[in-house]
């Protein structure tokens, strides 16, 4: 019991955190970001003598379910995004050397930094490298006050780059153990029978989807591989899909239980000790400046291809900066790896920190003026535009 409770002040304090960091005009995910990466540690050095250490709060027989629970709403919400694709022309050439710049530039830090790795390690590395949160880039955009239609663009661009994300991981994954896609791939392929229900509707089809991602969750089968299988056969055969809960539920469980939750199971199995310790300064340093450095400069070609210039301008560092944010895709991803024992406690770690800088800077940067943001949408040709 007095476990549970140690839990239910760790949530509480993450609440506390979100509420004052929107004071400071802080998104959510950048607070708690900041507890869980500057804050737990020193929580911890106090609560391990009160017998509250990590070993004892990831003790309890019921943390998994629960967390595998947040885990299936979190990633199926992603999910959801991910395959609400309306390829614009534009958003394709932002997201082709947006993504694959910084895929590669992983690969490679990830094959001379980090020689110990697998060859699935290393490419999830690169896929670090290369994605972009959705949700937080529309929570920036919005919050910027950018216009719809360049608010649309961007976020094709970043789902598309996820898409791509999503998409190789599960091969990958799927590729090393083979015998564990055909129960993902059987089941992605259900919506074939709901299509036929008379009953059939998008609360069903999106209450079965959320039951079976946490199946394959829990069985530790390739759940990416089902996810995006049986949304993309849901898009293809032209059938709605609404997750069981509300939006706005959705939203609140997001912010004030799931992601705290998610954020501090994964960050409460790293041995803060020894996190500084396990790497050199240039392999640190590799890890926290070349992700960035990469996906920016990829993000500048892209929105430089798009617009058919590249004469440098602010409105384009800008919004490299914005297509730069990780946020909640990179903790799903970092704590699906951690849990598969892909990755090291080591290198969770220091992406975990890349990802916080990274989503930080657009907060740093400040908005741009209202006319830098008119002048880039009438910089783009009409056709661009619609």
């Amino acid at each position: 019991m007095s476990i549970a409770l140690a839990w239910l002040a760790l949530l509480v304090l993450f609440a506390l955190a979100t509420w004052l960091g929107k004071r400071l005009g802080l998104i959510a995910i950048v607070s708690q970001l900041l507890l869980g990466i500057l804050g737990l540690p020193v929580l911890l050095l106090w609560a391990e003598p009160q017998g509250f250490g990590a070993a004892a709060l990831l003790a309890p027989s019921w943390l998994p379910a629960l967390y595998g629970v947040a885990f299936s709403l979190l990633l199926g919400y992603i999910l959801s995004d991910v395959v609400e694709l309306d390829l614009q022309p534009g958003s394709l050439k932002i997201a082709l050397p947006s993504f694959f710049l910084p895929f590669f530039c992983g690969l490679a830090v990830a094959f001379w930094l980090l020689p110990s790795l697998s060859t699935q390690a290393c490419v999830a590395v690169g896929l670090l490298f290369a994605l972009t949160a959705i949700p937080v880039l529309f929570l920036y955009l919005q919050a910027q006050r950018y216009p719809p239609a360049k608010i649309r663009q961007l976020l094709q661009a970043a789902i598309l780059m996820d898409l791509l994300c999503w998409l190789i991981y599960g091969l990958v994954q799927g590729s090393s153990a083979p015998s564990t896609l055909l129960w993902p791939l059987l089941a992605a392929a259900l919506p074939l029978l709901l299509k036929g229900l008379p009953w059939q509707s998008a609360r069903l089809n999106g209450g079965v989807f959320l039951a079976l991602l946490l199946l394959m969750q829990q069985l530790q089968l390739n759940a990416l591989l089902f996810g995006i299988g049986y949304l993309l056969l849901l898009a293809g055969l032209r059938m709605p899909l609404q997750l069981p809960l509300p939006a706005a539920g959705l939203a609140w469980l997001q912010t004030w239980l799931t992601v705290p939750l998610i954020l501090a199971y994964g960050l409460l199995q790293i041995d803060w000790q020894q996190a500084w310790q396990a790497y050199s300064w240039l392999q640190f340093g590799g890890l926290l400046v070349l992700p960035i450095a990469s996906k920016l400069l990829g993000n500048w070609l892209g929105l430089s291809w798009a617009e058919g210039q590249l004469r440098a301008r602010l409105g384009k560092w800008r919004e490299s900066l914005l297509l730069n944010t990780r946020g909640l895709t990179e903790i799903v991803f970092l704590n699906l790896l951690l849990q598969q024992q892909v990755i090291s406690q080591q290198l969770y770690f220091a992406l975990m920190l890349m990802g916080l800088i990274a989503t930080l800077l657009p907060a740093i940067a400040g908005s741009p003026s209202r006319h830098l943001i008119q002048s880039n949408t009438e910089a783009r040709s009409p056709n661009e535009a619609c």
